[in-house]
């Protein structure tokens, strides 16, 4: 009789004893599957913490009904195999289920190809999935724009004064060495720069009969139309405009600027402003100082 853990001969008889015990646990492991326990409770009971033996002891045994969750993409893999079913391709899966190609690829390997499709049908659908990147694009684009302009809320007077100061030394008019004139005069095309420089005038009590309004816009455009729309914008009759400036139209230059959005420039004057641009010029060089001093501050050098 030999002693436990060593082999008699040429190990033959110990290797038949392993094989015993694990085809015993395998039945039991089994048995247990096919109660409905499932592989940690199978594991716990067994007293069995390797997965490679564990897997072994249940290979080939289906776990039971319970222990299996709903898959979130089950009713797509019934969609797609459908789909492919019909004769659509990969793409056209794709397009109109929104998933991976690799998910699609794995769910109807089993099934027969449809046939090649012509160039045309490949060009529909390469030109449809552009669009929808597009869309996709377009919309994440404008959730960002919504988000930043949440960020803003609303401006107290500081805040507009110095958003009014920067606007004005930015598309305002200003005295050159070669060309001294003390002018509040500022000139865009974007109605929302309008109103907002509007409103910074309000806010410096500006008052509205000092100022002056002139529509500027190519002669080739709707000069009526533009008339309409900045009076509009600027809350005065077509008539309290000043005459609008035409510019030549030059038909050998490709203009951008045409269409129904083009309204052409509206340019803003205010009587009587010598001491008005004083002191937006003396304002503008306070902010160029503070901010030098604040950067100083933070980032010594």
């Amino acid at each position: 009789m030999s002693e436990p853990g060593r082999r008699d001969g040429d190990g033959t008889s110990g290797s038949r004893d392993g094989s015993a015990i694990f085809e015993q646990l395998r039945e039991r492991a089994i048995a247990l599957r096919r109660e409905g326990l499932s592989r940690r409770q199978i594991r716990d009971r067994l007293k069995v913490h390797n997965n490679d033996i564990l897997n072994r002891l249940l290979e080939g045994e289906p776990p039971p009904e319970w222990t299996k969750r709903p898959n979130a993409k089950d009713g797509l893999r019934a969609r797609a195999r459908e789909m492919r079913l019909r004769g659509m391709t990969y793409d056209q899966i794709q397009l109109e289920l929104g998933c991976s190609k690799s998910s699609i690829s794995l769910w109807v390997r089993d099934l027969p190809k449809p046939p090649p499709r012509t160039r045309e049908e490949a060009s529909a659908i390469a030109k449809r999935g552009w669009e929808a990147t597009l869309r996709r694009r377009e919309i994440e684009r404008q959730q960002t724009k919504l988000a930043a302009a949440r960020e803003i809320g609303e401006l107290t007077d500081r805040e507009l004064f110095l958003v009014g100061v920067g606007l004005y030394w930015s598309e305002g008019a200003k005295s050159k060495p070669y060309r001294p004139q003390e002018r509040v005069t500022f000139i865009n095309s974007d109605a929302d720069m309008i109103r907002l420089y509007l409103a910074w005038l309000g806010l410096l009590r500006v008052e509205p009969e000092r100022l002056q309004y002139r529509v500027m816009i190519h002669e080739s455009a709707d000069t009526a139309e533009a008339e309409r729309y900045w009076a509009d914008v600027v809350g005065v009759q077509v008539t309290d405009l000043e005459r609008t400036s035409l510019k030549k139209h030059n038909p050998k230059t490709v203009r951008k600027n045409v269409g129904e959005e083009y309204h052409g420039c509206l340019t803003v004057c205010v009587r009587g402003a010598a001491d008005l641009y004083r002191r937006i010029e003396g304002w503008w060089y306070g902010i160029v100082v503070g901010a030098k001093s604040t950067t100083s501050t933070r980032c010594p050098i």
